[in-house]
């Protein structure tokens, strides 16, 4: 039986964040914590609703996964011009060491899934998947569902 693409890119996410997790489960970051780490690494002081377009998260649970994430003192939110209708998140220092060490991770976990592929074998993966998500949010557009 060939298994079907869902199912291969749902198995292989699956894998990789349960690696992910296992490999930083001394710092306690939750599963939907470390993607908005890095994307603050390389964006800090976001507006909560671009973390939440980025990470594919819905703004509701984006709340709840940064009240959790400000409690740890991993981020700070804070109104910028007294605007308190739009608070940017920053990282803390603890929160950038935490991203940086992710990075890390994320690194080893790559090379780790992608062994034994050739260079030119990884930048076709790359580009298939890069096709396959734009192909997606073409179709989310076209549905009024992208968000």
């Amino acid at each position: 039986m060939q298994e079907t693409l869902h199912y291969l890119l749902m198995s292989d996410h699956l894998m990789i964040q349960k690696a992910l997790v296992s490999s930083v489960k001394d710092t306690g970051l939750t599963p939907g914590q470390p993607k908005i780490l890095d994307y603050l690494l390389h964006h800090d002081g976001a507006i909560q609703k671009e973390i939440a377009m980025f990470c594919h998260i819905e703004p509701a649970s984006l709340t709840t996964i940064l009240n959790g994430m400000e409690k740890k003192g991993y981020i700070e939110r804070k109104s910028v011009e007294n605007n308190r209708r739009s608070l940017h998140v920053y990282l803390t220092k603890t929160g950038r060491e935490y991203a940086d060490r992710l990075n890390l991770e994320f690194a080893k976990i790559e090379s780790k899934a992608l062994k034994g592929f050739s260079e030119t074998s990884k930048q076709q993966l790359y580009d298939l998947l890069g096709r396959i998500y734009q192909n997606m949010v073409n179709i989310n557009k076209k549905e009024g569902t992208n968000k």
